[in-house]
């Protein structure tokens, strides 16, 4: 199958911008594309999916075993012509600082997919070719197959970018990108603006249309449709999908405010079972009927807490559901979305739902990031004592605690080599800041979902 990774020499190089560049051009051609992020984060795959219309996933070698990795892969290219991954970071970035475990570079060799490099040329001449050279040379099992020079002044800059590479460096040029502020993706604290947040502000086939022409303008399309994964992913023979007993309803938050899922997690309960059901805390008055469990996700409640907090409706329709003993699931601005009240950045409080007596209050600083190992110390809905899962943590936001409840998490920080309690519960209600990817351990989605089933039987029996 045709396919490569987009890389990038450090942050805020361009991938993101490539990588939507090219999934645009390959669907101009008529190509179906499957978009994959290295790494955990949730807002370029919004775009990725925005763009390629098909939902993007998340491959990641610290989070996810090899195997996971592979089946990821397998699974989501079923029926696309062509698969394109961006990397995270620069290249050879990864958890540790002299190996290249979670690095792009480590997901590339282990899914076989050859590398394009996309460079920041925007104040380069040919120091650039020191570059290219550099990276090259670093590791030569990895396929570095091409270079893509991103925010180039014209094209007498490329040609001289061109020629010092060509002087110097075996890895061809496939082409350039001008500097085009129309088609830059807005950032915040937490890095790029939501597609959720773009709604209504871009048509999505003059998008596509702006995207595509710059592609077949400044890149050698021709070339790049020619790299190919060498993993077989079209004899995949995958299992039959099982009906599962007594379907149950999960409510799952999405809007401008809860954005923040992998797009596996929720496949992982549909195939426990699970009926998806979306709603929105912005708009929506009260909660989708014959709910049975709730999965309130990340994303930015603190931009839209004035509004949040006016939603009395849904505010009641919440607590109410937690005080009927049915499971919650939150993970970082869905556990805000539960606590008492938010303090956001301009000093406002906001009153929210109260599950948690939480006070919470955004900070200007990043509290905690990076990758986390999670020890449940308690049987919890995510599984028993003793369980061992995977996330990643990233917030600009703290708990002022006014009584602290129970918590059912050790938390082990990757960077700072810290650990806490954490993973607070009452009732069937968990919340947590860390985000977790049901694939580390697949077993999570399937304790979710039969705790929900369970919660539905004896309800049941009871009327």
């Amino acid at each position: 199958m045709k396919g490569f990774l987009v890389a990038g020499t450090s942050s805020g190089v361009g991938k993101t911008t490539a990588t939507l560049i090219l999934i645009a051009a390959m669907r101009r051609r008529g190509l179906t594309v499957q978009p994959f992020k290295s790494g955990p984060d949730f807002l370029d795959t919004g775009h990725h999916t925005r763009i390629a219309g098909r939902n993007a996933r998340n491959l990641d070698t610290w989070m996810l075993p090899e195997k996971a990795n592979r089946d990821v892969l397998r699974q989501a290219s079923q029926g696309a012509d062509a698969i394109i991954v961006e990397g995270m970071m620069g290249l050879f970035d990864g958890k540790k600082d002299a190996s290249e475990t979670g690095s792009s570079a480590e997901l590339a060799k282990l899914l076989q997919l050859p590398v394009i490099l996309v460079l920041d040329a925007s104040k380069s001449a040919r120091s650039i070719a020191a570059i290219v050279l550099g990276f090259e040379q670093f590791d030569t099992a990895l396929q570095i197959a091409g270079v893509i020079l991103n925010r180039v002044a014209s094209e007498r800059h490329f040609k001289m970018l061109e020629t010092a590479i060509l002087s110097s460096c075996k890895t061809p040029v496939m082409g350039w990108i001008p500097k085009e502020p129309n088609i830059a993706i807005p950032e915040r604290h937490l890095g790029l603006r939501t597609t959720e947040e773009s709604d209504g502000e871009h048509n999505t086939e003059e998008e596509l249309d702006t995207l595509a022409a710059l592609a077949e303008r400044h890149l050698d399309l021709e070339k790049l449709l020619s790299l190919e994964c060498g993993l077989d992913l079209t004899a995949i023979s995958l299992p039959p999908h099982k009906k599962q007993q007594a379907s149950i309803r999960i409510g799952v938050a999405r809007d401008k405010s809860f954005s923040f899922y992998y797009e596996d997690n929720l496949d992982l309960l549909r195939e426990q079972g699970a009926e998806i059901v979306s709603f929105s805390p912005l708009l929506d008055t009260s909660l989708p009927v014959e709910l049975d469990a709730i999965y309130l996700g990340g994303g930015y409640p603190e931009l839209y807490a004035e509004k949040l907090s006016a939603n009395k409706s849904m505010l009641e329709s919440i607590r109410a559901f937690a005080a009927s003993d049915r499971p919650i699931y939150a993970e970082c601005g869905g556990m805000i979305y539960l606590s008492q009240q938010l303090i956001t950045a301009d000093g406002i409080t906001h009153a929210l739902a109260g599950v948690f007596p939480f006070s919470m209050e955004m900070t200007g600083r990043l509290v905690q990031f990076g990758y986390v190992t999670v020890t449940l110390t308690r049987n919890c809905l995510l599984g028993a004592r003793g369980t061992i899962l995977r996330g990643h943590s990233f917030h600009y936001s703290r708990i002022t605690i006014v009584a602290a409840p129970k918590t059912c998490y050790r938390v082990e920080y990757s960077l700072s080599e810290r650990e806490e309690a954490e993973g607070y519960t009452t009732g069937s209600v968990l919340a947590s800041y860390i985000h977790l990817h049901f694939r580390a351990s697949p077993h999570v989605a399937k304790s979710f979902v039969e705790l929900a089933r369970s919660k539905k039987t004896r309800e049941l029996l009871t009327l």
